[in-house]
């Protein structure tokens, strides 16, 4: 009975240590798969990000082009997993607050997504290639609107 108690265990401690590892291709963050139905909270502005201390320029240009790509971010993924973390259910998310002004995937997400929207992309083209890394490229600390 021991033997098969301690097989058991060994098993279990298998089994949780494996659970970590996660395939990334199904392991999408958060998003809303739709337009938003309703009004989404506001974003901050640049009289708010100077008030928490946020002064950079880039970081208020990205604020700015996110804002106006806002119903396409509540409908995006936000690869640095503030949904865990955080609570977030979209990229929109990250820019209702400060989090966005100190997270580098979150700016490049954004602006991603802003310039792919000039581009003429659909939300479903975008969220497909922020899923892919795209994203990864976009250059957050110049950005232009």
């Amino acid at each position: 009975m021991k033997r098969l108690l301690a097989l058991g265990a060994v098993a279990l401690v298998t089994v949780a240590a494996c659970a970590q590892w996660s395939n990334p291709a199904v392991d999408i963050p958060d998003y809303n798969p739709s337009a938003p139905t309703h009004a989404l909270p506001p974003m901050l502005k640049q009289q708010q990000l100077a008030a928490a201390g946020v002064h950079d320029a880039y970081v208020v240009t990205v604020y700015r082009m996110a804002e106006k790509a806002s119903p396409v971010l509540h409908q995006m993924p936000c690869y640095c997993r503030c949904d865990r973390a955080m609570g977030h259910n979209s990229l929109h998310s990250c820019f209702e607050g400060t989090h966005g002004a100190e997270c580098s995937t979150c700016m490049q997400e954004a602006v991603f997504t802003y310039n792919e929207i000039k581009r003429g992309r659909t939300p479903a083209q975008i969220r497909a290639a922020i899923e892919r890394g795209d994203y990864l490229h976009a250059d957050y600390q110049h950005p232009v609107l």
